[in-house]
């Protein structure tokens, strides 16, 4: 775990680092308290993937396609 805080990371980042925490919890060697940590750690990894790639989807929504479906421009989601 690289201990950085998760609203800064891309999401390739947080998706490497949730496979680590994952793999680790899966292996069961890991204290009581750790794995509490650990899981906590996850579920905001998790979420942070989520709400990036929910951004994702909404940009690419957002790309007009013209007669011969070639993108014509954009248009800006809300919020971004």
């Amino acid at each position: 775990m690289t201990g950085k805080d998760v609203a800064a990371m891309s999401f390739e980042e947080a998706m490497a680092e949730l496979e680590a925490v994952v793999s680790q919890l899966e292996r069961g060697e890991v204290p009581l308290e750790d794995s509490i940590r650990l899981y906590e750690r996850g579920a905001a990894l998790r979420a942070h993937c989520e709400a990036k790639l929910k951004a994702a989807e909404e940009r690419v929504a957002q790309i007009t396609l013209g007669p011969g479906g070639q993108p014509t421009g954009t248009t800006p989601a809300e919020g971004l």
